[in-house]
């Protein structure tokens, strides 16, 4: 039976070889791929993520070849992106306390997240794409919280990278609130690799400067204390299997990111990287 991944991108730009890395694994093994965003808009790569010639600040160098451009490029214009599922259209949003009839409200709430419960009887795993995209739209996303909890309470895999991985971090039950990630090994943006300037998203005028958090610190504050977070510096990849997650920490890990995924949905890897 052909497998199916949920792959979740911002409708604020996602990188294109954190896209391309997995999707090609996936391809290869003949999988199915369906693509989701916040509110059923088409995904864009960011501009940088299509450009060989683009030198990353914080390493001095390119971080995208010319044949990883072009096969991005050729994924981001062509139709599979062109109708991604809405989450708002699919998963419920949690009521404000402050509402009229909030009780039953709430109560509509838990019937819909049942239904999303069975809803995901049909995919395999959930892939979130990275990029800085995500920090707008993916990473406080009650509804992307949501589906990340539905996905671990069936006990199957997730492969998130970059700054996709803050969905990880800040997906928590709504009683203890303690993060999903607590007691895990992950990998992710290293601060020495985040930029000083130039954070910048698709479809507004804003260029934020540095990211508005430093991932690897929420990361070692969410795996703490009995987990870990892996920086790696100076390896020229970082991805961490501690299962459910796959983590990849930024774009040269996406291709071994998508072939792990592939390895824990079939030879049963369960343990990677750590």
């Amino acid at each position: 039976m052909t497998r199916t991944i949920l792959i979740i991108l911002s409708e604020f730009g996602y990188w294109g070889e954190e896209l391309v890395g997995p999707l090609t694994a996936f391809d290869r093994q003949g999988y199915r791929s369906v693509f989701a965003t916040p509110t059923g808009k088409r995904p864009q790569a960011l501009p940088p993520s299509l450009d060989p010639g683009y030198v990353d600040p914080p390493l001095g160098r390119s971080v995208t070849t010319p044949e990883v451009a072009v096969a991005a490029r050729q994924v981001d214009e062509s139709d599979r992106l062109d109708d991604p599922l809405s989450l708002a259209a699919w998963i419920p949003e949690r009521p404000y306390d402050s509402e009229d009839g909030h009780l039953r409200k709430v109560e509509a709430y838990h019937r819909e997240l049942g239904r999303l419960e069975r809803d995901i009887g049909r995919y395999d795993a959930l892939v979130i794409v990275g990029g800085s995209g995500p920090i707008v739209d993916l990473a406080n996303n009650g509804r992307v919280h949501d589906l990340i909890l539905a996905f671990v309470r069936a006990d199957k895999p997730i492969l998130a990278e970059c700054y996709g991985i803050a969905c990880l971090a800040f997906a928590r039950d709504w009683e203890d609130r303690m993060s999903i990630l607590r007691g895990k090994h992950v990998t992710g943006h290293c601060k020495e690799y985040d930029y000083k300037d130039g954070t910048g998203f698709l479809g507004v005028d804003f260029n934020m400067g540095p990211p508005p958090y430093p991932l690897e610190y929420i990361l070692r504050d969410a795996t703490a204390p009995d987990g870990r977070y892996h920086g790696n510096v100076g390896k020229e990849t970082s991805v961490i299997v501690d299962y459910p997650f796959v983590t990849g920490r930024s774009t040269p890990d996406s291709y071994l990111s998508g072939e792990k995924l592939v390895e824990v949905l079939e030879t049963g890897l369960r343990r990677y990287g750590w």
